[in-house]
C-alpha cells in the first residue's frame, strides 16, 4: 500500500532510501498493529488499525515532508543568497585592496612631496631669518649713525645759540 502512495510522491533521495521509507512504512504499521493486541490483552479494550488510519498514517508523511522540505528549501535559498553576498563581498574586499595600495603609494609621493615642500619652505625661512638679521643690523647701524647726527645737531645748535649774539652784532656793525 506504501509502495502505491510513495511511489508517484516526490522524494529527494536515491531508490534504495524511498525503497527504505516504504519499508518502514510497512513495519511501523505491523507494530501498531501488534500493539494494538497488546493493548486489548491488557486493558480488554478494542483497538484497530484499519487501512483509513494506515493511509492518514502516509497523508501525515507526505505533509510532514512537504513542510520540513519547503523549510530546508528556504534555508537552502537563504544560504547560497548569504554565499553570494560573501564572494560579492569578497569581490569588492579585492578590489578595495587594489586600491588601497594605489591609494598608499599616492600617499607615499605626496608624502615625499610634502617633506621637500617643507625643507624648501624650511631653508627659504632661514635665509629670510638671516636677511632680517642683516636688515637688522644695518638698521641698527643707520639708528646709531642718526643719534650720532642728532647730537652733532644739537651741539651745533647750542654752539648757534651761543654765538647768535655775536652774529647780532656783527649784523648790526655792518649798517
Amino acid at each position: 500500500v506504501a509502495q502505491h502512495f510513495l511511489a508517484s510522491y516526490h522524494i529527494e533521495c536515491t531508490d534504495e532510501v524511498k525503497q527504505s521509507v516504504v519499508n518502514t512504512m510497512g513495519t511501523i504499521q505491523d507494530i501498531v498493529a501488534g500493539k494494538c493486541t497488546e493493548y486489548f490483552e491488557r486493558y480488554r479494550r478494542r483497538t484497530f488499525v484499519t487501512p483509513k488510519s494506515y493511509l492518514s498514517f502516509i497523508g501525515g508523511y507526505k505533509a510532514i515532508y512537504k513542510e520540513k522540505f519547503a523549510s530546508l528549501g528556504s534555508l537552502s535559498e537563504r544560504m547560497r543568497t548569504g554565499l553570494a553576498k560573501l564572494m560579492e563581498a569578497e569581490v569588492s574586499v579585492n578590489q578595495l585592496s587594489k586600491e588601497l595600495v594605489m591609494k598608499e603609494k599616492d600617499l607615499a609621493i605626496a608624502s615625499k612631496k610634502a617633506d621637500e615642500v617643507l625643507l624648501e619652505v624650511t631653508m627659504k625661512a632661514h635665509a629670510a631669518q638671516k636677511v632680517k638679521m642683516q636688515v637688522q643690523m644695518v638698521k641698527d647701524k643707520a639708528q646709531a649713525i642718526v643719534d650720532d647726527i642728532a647730537i652733532d645737531k644739537a651741539a651745533a645748535e647750542e654752539k648757534l645759540e651761543a654765538a647768535r649774539p655775536a652774529l647780532e652784532e656783527a649784523k648790526a656793525a655792518l649798517q
